[in-house]
């Protein structure tokens, strides 16, 4: 890692993210042969669908975290190859549900599963990856480990729940959103980073950090994806811009106009969510922008990656650990 990539740099100083990559890449691709591997089945449909979604260009940026703070804390055997394909795998699963869910057609610039094979197939699978996650881990004859992974999973199911309770309700306040995507998305960020720790039998307290870390950059991600739904375009997301309004759902750029722009500027939001109207995009845009909601969203995201950058504080000095604090960096900076 060269001087231009360490935790000195400024806060708005670009991030390479392939050179992050570079630092576990032996141990990625072990941990891609092992996807690829459990993978295998003599139901054609799973291989299909499995591997469609696997290869279709994700950052890959959870397994990584795994196996960062696993090599940031020396751990020396095999058994972080085998999490990171599990936290794939759980991954993996809820964004076939999710866009089953959210009625998604597209995701990281290609048609979705369900687009392609329809619902049905697609939660299926996703089944399948869930099923195939808990198998793996039991691998690891670690009881620590799938009581994490297991809390995790029923975490996620209940953002999941709360996320489908919290559609097309314009009255959600940001505690409850911020609910949401900590149960939701931020959950198996804390997970990869905790279970790193776990299987180098670290301490309590830099489990714990470790754990707050995963929990804070998670939070930032996510954040940032719902400021990009605003900001960005679809070519770099992947995904169709105002897919967020069209599902109703009440995002923190939303909540924020709603409670700070006009009795007119909130009518036409509430609206929007309520009816989950995608043709009031460039309207709501307008409105977004001109309460600052984005500003705001932002700087949210800003305050919860420093909150990670502050947890890795317990971690000793290496070129891992400055890689967890670029990849905080890295979550609020992005385009994509």
């Amino acid at each position: 890692m060269t001087a231009s990539q360490t935790p000195n740099q400024t806060a708005h100083a670009p991030i390479d993210f392939k050179a992050i990559q570079k630092l576990t890449d032996n141990e990625a691709k072990a941990v891609d042969q092992l996807i690829l591997k459990e993978l295998t089945s003599d139901v054609v449909l799973i291989n299909q669908i499995g591997h469609y979604i696997i290869n279709s260009g994700g950052k890959r940026l959870r397994p990584m975290l795994l196996l960062l703070t696993a090599k940031a804390l020396d751990y020396p055997q095999e058994d972080h190859l085998i999490l990171a394909a599990v936290i794939e795998f759980i991954h993996t699963a809820t964004l076939l549900h999710d866009d089953v869910v959210d009625e998604s057609d597209l995701r990281r610039g290609k048609d979705t599963a369900n687009a392609v094979w329809g619902n049905a197939a697609s939660i299926l699978v996703g089944d399948y990856l869930y099923s195939s996650a808990f198998e793996m881990m039991v691998r690891t004859n670690n009881m620590r480990v799938m009581e994490i992974l297991s809390k995790t999973t029923t975490a996620i199911a209940e953002g999941e729940v709360l996320q489908l309770l919290n559609c097309n309700n314009p009255a959600t306040t940001e505690a409850k959103y911020l609910e949401v995507i900590s149960r939701k998305t931020a959950i198996l960020f804390s997970a990869a980073t905790r279970l790193g720790a776990v299987l180098a039998d670290a301490s309590p307290e830099i489990e714990q950090s470790m754990a707050d870390y995963g929990q804070h950059l998670g939070v930032a991600f996510q954040l940032i994806d719902d400021a990009l739904d605003y900001t960005s375009n679809k070519e770099d997301m992947g995904k169709n811009l105002g897919d967020d309004l069209a599902e109703g759902k009440p995002t923190l750029p939303l909540i924020y106009a709603i409670e700070n722009g006009t009795e007119e500027q909130a009518a036409v939001i509430i609206n929007a969510i309520k009816t989950g109207d995608r043709d009031s995009f460039d309207a709501v845009y307008n409105i977004v922008k001109d309460t600052n909601a984005i500003t705001y969203t932002e700087q949210r995201a800003d305050e919860e990656a420093q909150k990670a950058i502050n947890a890795l504080a317990a971690l000793p000095t290496s070129e891992f650990k400055s890689a967890l604090e670029l990849l905080a960096r890295f979550s609020v900076q992005r385009n994509y």
